[in-house]
């Protein structure tokens, strides 16, 4: 029996992202990447990049050493989760364990939380979680569990909203909430980096848009969490589905 790489720290974690043409999208993920290093010194890990950015995923697969872990930087299910992700580890290290994606999870919550606090959120605000999208019924339920988690944390409604595919749009979530009784809305950006779709939900008319989830140490943990869950076996490989292609959430 092969030994999990929790057990013996001679394995690889290899972190999968979407890509993205915003250097500082890019920049923050790299920068993620050196936390998630420091956080367990001595354990590989790599970044890599399901199209767009640089280092390609297959190259960085294909180079990686001993057991692979791969953790996909995506926050919900979809296209990428389900379909890209499983085709790529299957054509250049079949041997690989794949972790669920990141989201929804309570230390994804904290973030979110601070996030808002810090951009000035006031008891009367109305709040939107903003997240990318996908055409993918299953994602866009995650997204919803993770407004869920937000609205305990904040004992107050907070709404799920998309800025590419599913329903509700953020933009016709901002202009209802607009016409209700609070003074403001406020949008919790749902999305790791900066790149198009944040500016997108920076664009959507809020009153304040919190900063994406970046580099955090509570990110840091959740990737190793992801990383644990499955080289333990606690989590199982993602199933494949039979989907549209979508837009990363």
């Amino acid at each position: 029996m092969r030994p999990s790489p929790r057990d013996t720290g001679d394995g690889t974690l290899v972190l999968a992202a979407h890509g993205t043409r915003s250097a500082a999208g890019e920049a923050a993920l790299a920068e993620l990447t050196t936390r998630v290093r420091r956080a367990r010194p001595g354990h590989r890990v790599e970044l890599g990049f399901l199209e767009i950015s640089s280092p390609a995923l297959p190259g960085v697969l294909a180079a990686a050493q001993g057991p692979v872990v791969v953790v996909p930087l995506l926050l919900a299910g979809g296209y990428h989760v389900h379909i890209d992700l499983p085709t790529v580890v299957a054509s250049t290290r079949p041997d690989a364990l794949i972790a669920g994606p990141l989201g929804p999870h309570p230390l994804l919550t904290a973030v979110l939380a601070r996030r808002l606090a810090a951009a000035g959120l006031r008891p009367t605000d109305s709040v939107v979680l903003g997240a990318a999208g996908s055409s993918d019924p299953a994602a866009l339920a995650d997204v919803r569990a993770a407004a869920r988690l937000l609205s305990v944390r904040l004992a107050r409604p907070v709404t799920a909203a998309f800025a590419s595919a599913g329903s509700p749009s953020l933009t016709e979530v901002v202009d209802r909430l607009r016409r209700g009784p609070a003074p403001r809305v406020a949008v919790a950006s749902y999305l790791l980096a900066p790149g198009h779709f944040h500016d997108r939900v920076t664009d959507c008319g809020a009153d304040l848009v919190t900063r994406p989830l970046g580099v955090e140490e509570e990110m840091a943990a959740l990737i190793w969490h992801r990383h644990d869950e499955v080289a333990s076996g606690a989590a199982v490989r993602a199933p494949r589905l039979t989907t549209t292609r979508v837009s990363s959430v």
